[in-house]
């Protein structure tokens, strides 16, 4: 049986930081729009990046959104470089806020999606086989929504636990008595490696060989610290040009 087709003006692809604001704004122009999440809530990388140790390396306050001063102004983050945890948390408090859920369709991969040059419009399919038509279509899965699964010799006879922290368990891991090896680049490392080394029986980390590095020092805000930032990030904040072409530009991008 062949599922009806649901008509929108703009679909938009991921519901993480990109894919929220793009619903926000274009949804305040007036144009009908759906957003398509393969997971089961908000957050986009920080929703499948839970792995221990996760953090932004992005000053706080850098990494919020500014559309909203009323948002801004209302949300305080407890420490200048946030956790996976917070990061994720402000992302549903702004889902919450704005009403953004209500044209979210969670549990949603999309599997197929094709341009009709003759009807001048996208045709998309999930992995359910719902199908849906939009003028334009917002691709805001992000840079870091595939993971990298690495080809070791061998490891498909591995018999232990393998985890990538693109798809961490949604669950706590007990790596208690342990032995853990460690793939990542030096960023990872620096975050997971802290993190783990209290609880594991033995780690070996295997990581390529470094451009640079530097450190990166983190402390609890308090009202004073936190007020003077935000004082200072609205002095250096740019004026945010009207977003009205948007959708020109997004059909331009995505047409081909």
């Amino acid at each position: 049986m062949t599922k009806s087709l649901s008509k929108y003006d703009v679909a938009i692809i991921g519901a993480g930081f990109a894919g929220l604001y793009a619903l926000y704004k274009i949804r305040s122009l007036g144009f009908s729009v759906r957003v398509f999440e393969a997971g089961s809530n908000v957050g986009g990388t920080w929703y499948w990046n839970r792995f221990p140790g996760a953090r932004c390396d992005v000053n706080s306050l850098e990494y919020s959104y500014q559309f909203s001063n009323e948002l801004q102004q209302e949300w305080n983050w407890s420490e200048q470089y946030s956790p996976q945890s917070e990061i994720l948390e402000y992302a549903n408090h702004v889902a919450d806020r704005f009403d953004l859920r209500t044209d979210i369709q969670f549990d949603t991969p999309i599997v197929s999606l094709l341009f009709d040059e003759k009807s001048d419009t996208w045709l998309g399919e999930s992995e359910k086989g719902e199908r849906f038509e939009a003028s334009f279509c917002v691709m805001a899965t992000g840079c870091l929504s595939k993971e990298n699964i690495p080809k070791f010799d061998g490891i498909e006879n591995f018999t232990g636990n393998v985890l990538h922290t693109g798809k961490w368990p949604h669950r706590p891991m007990d790596f208690s008595n342990k032995h853990v090896g460690i793939s990542a680049p030096v960023l990872q490392l620096s975050k997971q490696f802290p993190s783990l080394q209290s609880k594991r029986r033995h780690s070996q980390c295997f990581n390529a060989r470094q451009l640079f590095r530097y450190q990166l020092v983190m402390h609890r805000w308090t009202r004073i610290t936190r007020n003077t930032s935000r004082i200072a990030m609205r002095s250096l904040e740019p004026k945010i040009p009207d977003a009205t072409p948007l959708l020109t530009t997004v059909r331009i991008i995505c047409q081909r």
